[in-house]
């Protein structure tokens, strides 16, 4: 881990994994989420060729907050860090609540951002013809109303749920169960991916609720950017049965970002958006014009 300061000063918590000599590709986590996954094995992205960089959103981990943030704000992030490093170019990959993050990027830094993909990612609150909460999670319906209504409440809700978890991480996979199409609960029986998660739950939450406020809070806003700003190629992946970001969401975004690419996969949910990050990470790190096929 490394810390990166952020345009206005602040710290950032950056992690890199894989070949160092490899493509760069930024990894933005989900919500709750953190730098630290869930991620393919160093082995595995050694093996892809792709150097991975992800960092804590403001308010996570060991990032410091940005009251009031849009999720426009991640662009000048993510630039701050690759100035740190270096980097020109390079390809961004959001998962769930990282994917609205990872459009911001493509359409507010056009000259750098090589390819973008979104894995059950979200579409914005006020997107026309799109039933915003329809197929979700009833605690979802409940944290994003929230949100809409009262800053106030959602935080204390937040901070609640957060302590809880801060207590015992593994309470969080335990309440998302409550809610998951069996799909999910497949792929959440593998041990080693259960340990990951609780490992980025923990270390998301571990000084406040803060970053998982803001970022209920953004997504609830206007995003600051227009879809039409993306230039680059977009693939927007997503599993049928997801009750957490619901694939009409995808669905809209295809409708909306000129000449996005959508795949859609039947029998598969939320979390199978894991499962197919390697072939993800591979088609974003072949930018360079190198063409790889897109992961089915």
């Amino acid at each position: 881990m490394r810390v990166v300061r952020a345009r206005d000063g602040r710290e950032l918590a950056v992690e890199t994994r894989g070949d160092p000599r490899g493509r760069p590709v930024f990894l933005l986590h989900g919500t709750p989420g953190s730098r630290l996954g869930p991620v393919p094995r160093s082995a595995v992205l050694y093996r892809l060729g792709v150097r991975l960089i992800s960092f804590d959103r403001p308010g996570y981990g060991g990032s410091e907050r940005l009251p009031g943030r849009r999720v426009a704000d991640a662009a000048a992030d993510v630039a701050a860090i690759a100035d740190a490093m270096g980097l020109d170019a390079f390809a961004v990959v959001g998962r769930s609540g990282g994917g609205p993050h990872s459009l911001a990027c493509a359409a507010l830094l056009p000259d750098r951002v090589r390819r973008v993909a979104v894995l059950v990612g979200l579409a914005p609150r006020d997107a026309r013809g799109l039933a915003w909460h329809a197929g979700m999670t009833r605690s979802n319906v409940r944290d994003h109303t929230t949100a809409d209504a009262a800053h106030r409440r959602l935080a204390a809700r937040l901070e609640l749920r957060s302590r809880t978890i801060r207590d015992d991480p593994a309470s969080l996979l335990a309440l998302l169960r409550e809610e998951m199409p069996l799909p999910d609960q497949l792929v959440i029986a593998d041990a080693g991916l259960r340990t990951m998660l609780l490992r980025t739950y923990a270390e998301a939450l571990r000084t406040s609720a803060d970053g998982w406020i803001d970022d209920t809070m953004a997504f609830n806003r206007s995003w600051g950017f227009g879809l039409d700003r993306i230039a680059a190629p977009v693939l927007l992946w997503h599993g049928e049965d997801d009750v957490f970001s619901p694939v009409a969401h995808s669905r809209w975004l295809a409708e909306h970002i000129p000449g996005a690419t959508m795949v859609v996969q039947p029998g598969a949910a939320h979390f199978a958006a894991l499962s197919v990050l390697p072939r993800v990470l591979a088609w974003a790190a072949a930018g360079d014009g190198r063409e790889r096929s897109v992961p089915a």
